[in-house]
């Protein structure tokens, strides 16, 4: 690995894990489109076949590794095959404690595949210190946290969550999910967490022109088992993938910068308008853990929720008329999306205990002008 870890974040984003190629000195890291490897000895390479290893994808991982503060990187091809490996950490008649508002394929993942391999979840508020310590129970192995969540934008407190274990006999892993904050605003490691997963997808890639999926974690022996379940289990991102991702990440902090700009600059004229009936945003005041997020992130993201007075006719009519919010699934782009979770995203949460309210709506604010974005929003609601 190119270790420069004391450096700065910015300096990292450019530079961790990306040296010049010592082939011909290139600076930009090169895609290794290859599917295998030329030996000059029998298990003497450095790589032998790309679903093992791929030089590109090793530049990824040990530039995200470097950004989170961690030791371990390992990149896959989406964010939930990011979430399958770690969960596969688990056994039969294991349990697991995730957050009550998380997104709705890690729901799915939970309730309709790996309960069905004997893993149990349950789904307790976060927020809640006194909740999350009644609901661990003896056979917990996994706590799973996102901050801030998705729809709803809560944050828990990662560092409280962690002390949680301190009187539990037997271990039991912290993994936050920091798709929302990116490692830019919020580093769980530094926090207490043991494993950050990230569906780089998002903000990493920034450019909603590939999907990827990204885990980061320090222990030795953890690291070598999800290792091997990378390879064994295949769910690998190819070199062109991990190229774009590279890319998008040396820009992380300067549109990080914006998202958190614009969101906040968006929320506080969405507290004023008449036709909207509440703001969910970690920026405002009013957000029940603003001290909470205030304290374990640098800023507040590019995510905003709100609800819209008129009910879920009145939200899809808003999230069909704006012009410049793309009505789209996903987020952390560069350019604005907007979305109303019960009838896309979130679908797979209905009638459940974390179904989403229908006049809910949620936008990913991205890097152009506000000005020009509160506009979009004042003609659709108007």
């Amino acid at each position: 690995m190119h270790t420069i870890r004391r450096m700065n974040f910015e300096t990292l984003a450019i530079h961790a894990g990306q040296p010049p190629d010592p082939a011909y000195g290139a600076v930009m890291t090169p895609i290794y489109q290859t599917s295998t490897y030329a030996q000059k000895k029998m298990g003497e390479a450095a790589y032998d076949y790309a679903r093992t290893a791929n030089p590109t994808r090793t530049a990824l991982q040990d530039c995200i590794a470097a950004l989170e503060g961690g030791k371990h990187g390992l990149a896959f091809a989406s964010g939930m095959a990011a979430i399958d490996c770690v969960l596969r950490l688990l056994k039969p008649g294991d349990h697991v404690l995730a957050s009550n508002d998380v997104y709705g394929g890690t729901y799915r993942i939970f309730k309709r595949v790996y309960e069905d391999y004997g893993v149990q979840a349950s789904f307790v508020e976060m927020s809640d210190l006194d909740a999350v310590r009644a609901a661990i129970q003896p056979n917990t192995r996994m706590i799973w946290i996102e901050t801030p969540t998705n729809p709803l934008l809560k944050v828990a407190d990662i560092a409280a969550i962690a002390r949680l274990r301190d009187g539990v006999s037997r271990p039991v892993q912290i993994v936050v999910d920091n798709t929302f904050a990116s490692p830019y605003l919020q580093k769980p490691l530094r926090l207490g967490a043991d494993i950050v997963v990230h569906s780089a997808t998002k903000y990493l890639g920034g450019h909603s022109d590939v999907v990827n999926g990204l885990i980061i974690l320090n222990d030795d022996a953890t690291f070598a088992r999800l290792k091997f379940l990378q390879n064994a289990v295949g769910a690998v991102p190819g070199p062109f993938d991990c190229f774009l991702v590279l890319r998008g990440i040396k820009t992380l902090h300067v549109r990080m910068e914006r998202h958190s700009a614009n969101a906040m600059k968006i929320a506080t004229w969405l507290q004023g308008h008449p036709k909207v009936a509440q703001v969910i945003y970690p920026g405002l005041p009013s957000h029940p853990q603003h001290e909470i997020a205030k304290r374990q992130m640098c800023a507040f993201g590019g995510m905003i929720s709100f609800i819209v007075k008129g009910g879920p006719e009145e939200a899809r009519r808003v999230a069909e008329g704006t012009k410049l919010f793309a009505l789209a699934e996903s987020l952390g782009g560069v350019e604005s999306l907007i979305e109303v979770p019960a009838a896309m995203t979130h679908m797979s949460v209905a009638n459940s205990p974390l179904e989403v309210n229908p006049a809910l709506i949620r936008l990913s604010v991205g890097i152009e002008h506000a000005d020009d974005l509160i506009a979009d929003l004042k003609q659709a609601l108007g």
